[in-house]
C-alpha cells in the first residue's frame, strides 16, 4: 500500500512538473512573439514619421525647383508606398518601400544641391535634420526588431521550447533585410 502511494505521488508530481514546464514554455514563446510585434510596431512608427515629413519637404523643394516634377512625383509615390507598407504586416514589403523612399530622397537631395537658396532655407534645414533623426531611429528600430526575431527564432528552434511552439501558435519570423541592391544607405548631404 505504501508503494502504491509513493508511485502515485511520483506520477502526480511528474504530471504537475510537466504542466508547469508547459506553462513556462508557452509563456516564454508568447512573450517573445509579442516582443517581435512591438518591435515591428516601432518600425511602423518610424516609417510613418518619415512619410509624414515628406509632404513638407516636397513643398519646400517645389517652391525652389518647380521644374523638377519627376523627382517630386517619385518622392510622392514612394511616400504612398511607404504609408501602405507601414499598415501591412509584410516585412519584405516594408523593406522594399523603405528602399524606394531612400532612393527617391537621394534624388531629391541631389536636386536640392543645385539650389543654394533652398539649402540655406531654415525650414529645409530643419526638415533635413528631422529626417536624419528619423533615419537614425528607424535604423535602431530595425536592429531592435532583428534582435527580437533572433531571440524568438532561437527559442522556436531549440529544445525544450520547440516542443511548445505548436501549442502556443508561435512560429519563426522573418528578419528585416534590405532588398537586393539596396544595402547601401542613400547619400544625403547637408
Amino acid at each position: 500500500m505504501v508503494i502504491v502511494i509513493i508511485v502515485l505521488a511520483v506520477v502526480i508530481g511528474l504530471i504537475v512538473l510537466a504542466g508547469v514546464i508547459g506553462v513556462v514554455g508557452f509563456n516564454k514563446l508568447r512573450k517573445a512573439d509579442i516582443t517581435c510585434e512591438e518591435a515591428m510596431g516601432g518600425i511602423d512608427v518610424q516609417l510613418t514619421r518619415r512619410a509624414d515629413l515628406i509632404p513638407n519637404l516636397v513643398n519646400t523643394v517645389k517652391g525652389y525647383a518647380a521644374h523638377e516634377a519627376g523627382v517630386l512625383e517619385a518622392v510622392t509615390a514612394a511616400r504612398a508606398s511607404l504609408q501602405h507598407a507601414a499598415q501591412g504586416s509584410s516585412v519584405a514589403e516594408k523593406a522594399a518601400a523603405e528602399a524606394q523612399m531612400g532612393g527617391a530622397l537621394g534624388r531629391l537631395f541631389a536636386v536640392a544641391e543645385n539650389y543654394p537658396q533652398l539649402q540655406a532655407a531654415p525650414n529645409f534645414r530643419a526638415l533635413q535634420t528631422e529626417l536624419a533623426e528619423t533615419e537614425n531611429k528607424l535604423s535602431f528600430a530595425r536592429q531592435y526588431y532583428n534582435d527580437a526575431v533572433s531571440r524568438l527564432n532561437q527559442a522556436v528552434k531549440t529544445l525544450p521550447w520547440m516542443l511548445f511552439a505548436p501549442m502556443s501558435g508561435v512560429k519563426a519570423r522573418e528578419f528585416y533585410q534590405a532588398p537586393v541592391g539596396h544595402t547601401q544607405a542613400p547619400n544625403v548631404q547637408f
